[in-house]
């Protein structure tokens, strides 16, 4: 009988420790999660960190992407290798996340442009979601934005012209359940259209 009990002693601190060990262990992986994710952050890079050159180029890439390196140098008062070097690292960075060719809209057959205000029935996790898979599925929504205030959404679409945003609303738009109200405003005239960011602030 006492040898079965310092068997049961024995076995018991064993599992004791374990339980200690698994317990620390968890707690180190949890803080050295942690240090790495706030190592991480503390690596992101804001425009403001940033020196005048690379702002500079990121300013003339947003204006012409198409701007080739020899130019770009001259335009930054660099020498081409340093130059191409920069632009590697500011898309390393994530600063530049892609070049693009943007189209004249009317000659794209979507020149009518509208914004419409979404309310949802309810706003739920999923109901967010699902909403949010609705809008990327939709070739005519240019621009879909979660927004606080009076609704939930703001889009933007492009269509050809009215009977086509028209098709859009009846067609696809009211079959998307869970919306409870909508109101579009239809754009008359481009006033400011712009893709670039202002660094300068």
């Amino acid at each position: 009988m006492w040898y079965f009990d310092l068997n049961e002693l024995v076995f018991d601190s064993k599992f004791a420790i374990l339980i200690v060990y698994n317990m620390f262990n968890t707690k180190f992986l949890d803080f050295y999660s942690y240090s790495e994710t706030i190592r991480e952050a503390s690596q992101i890079k804001t425009i403001q960190q940033l020196d005048r050159t690379d702002r500079k180029i990121l300013e003339v890439l947003q204006k012409n992407a198409r701007i080739a390196n020899v130019a770009l140098a001259r335009r930054v008062n660099l020498t081409p290798t340093p130059c191409l070097e920069r632009v590697k690292r500011l898309e390393k960075d994530g600063f530049i996340t892609d070049y693009v060719a943007l189209l004249d809209p009317i000659k794209a057959n979507a020149a009518l442009c509208a914004y419409l205000e979404i309310q949802l029935s309810e706003t739920t996790t999923e109901a967010l979601q699902r909403f949010n898979q609705h809008m990327l599925a939709l070739d005519e929504v240019m621009e879909c934005q979660l927004v606080a205030g009076g609704f939930d959404y703001i889009i933007k679409i492009r269509v050809a012209d009215m009977q086509h945003y028209q098709r859009f609303l009846g067609e696809k738009l009211s079959n998307i359940q869970g919306i409870s109200q909508s109101h579009t405003y239809v754009v008359i005239e481009d006033i400011k259209s712009i893709t670039a960011i202002n660094l300068a602030s």
